[in-house]
């Protein structure tokens, strides 16, 4: 139950900081990525002995392909990141209604006239895709070896936030179900018309970079053995 708890909790500040500066920041690159990025480090410092810090079903997903998170975990690991996910936007939502700030732009996911620079949608969801790839494949790597323990937040932290670097002028970037979800069930009907991209193409992203992984480093693996 501690490891789920743990999962909600990250979750909730993922998103809580993450949104949080996005909306008070007035949208602005970098600060909203290094929020994102900052938050995934102090989360991994503080709950990663206790979860894992997966915060994200597309990492929850590659874990599990990669048989390193049992089938009742990966279900319960998900349903415990998308809580906390509302539960994190429900916290903003009520910070920002008593402010001037306005709860209109809560960090939801775009594409097409919605987004920020009109991406199409094939172009978003390749977006999402390889920016999730590349995230969760850098996880996988940096976690492969207990000799990286002691750098593996910071190194998935950088990685996080010059994903977040490119990826937020096209779709916001998500690269995370959960972290998308929130926003949208609180920012009205189009995010939610459009968050099935957002929860598609980072599960595919995470899947791709497990099997990727995998494949890559089968030589190794067997050397092992």
């Amino acid at each position: 139950m501690k490891k789920y708890i743990a999962e909600f909790l990250g979750t909730l500040v993922l998103v809580l900081f993450g949104t949080g500066v996005a909306v008070v920041s007035g949208g602005n690159l970098v600060a909203t990525s290094m929020a994102f990025g900052l938050a995934i480090v102090a989360e991994a410092y503080a709950i990663g002995g206790v979860s894992g810090c997966h915060v994200n079903p597309a990492v929850s997903l590659a874990m599990y392909i990669s048989k390193k998170l049992s089938k009742k975990d990966f279900v319960y690991y998900v349903l415990a990141q998308v809580l906390g996910a509302i539960a994190g936007t429900t916290v903003l939502f009520f910070i920002l209604s008593s402010t001037n700030f306005g709860t209109v732009a809560l960090g939801a996911n775009y594409y097409g006239e919605m987004s920020a620079n009109n991406i199409s949608i094939i172009a978003a969801f390749i977006t999402e895709v390889t920016l999730t790839l590349v995230f969760i494949y850098t996880i996988l790597g940096v976690t492969s070896n207990e000799k990286n323990s002691a750098i593996a937040g910071l190194v998935i932290g950088l990685t996080l936030t010059f994903v977040h670097l490119i990826g937020i002028p096209l779709t916001g970037t998500s690269v995370n179900p959960a972290r998308s979800i929130g926003p949208a069930l609180f920012t009205g009907v189009k995010a939610i018309e459009q968050l099935w991209l957002f929860i598609i193409a980072p599960l595919i992203g995470g899947a791709g970079a497990a099997y990727l992984f995998e494949y890559l480093n089968e030589e190794e693996k067997t050397k092992k053995r």
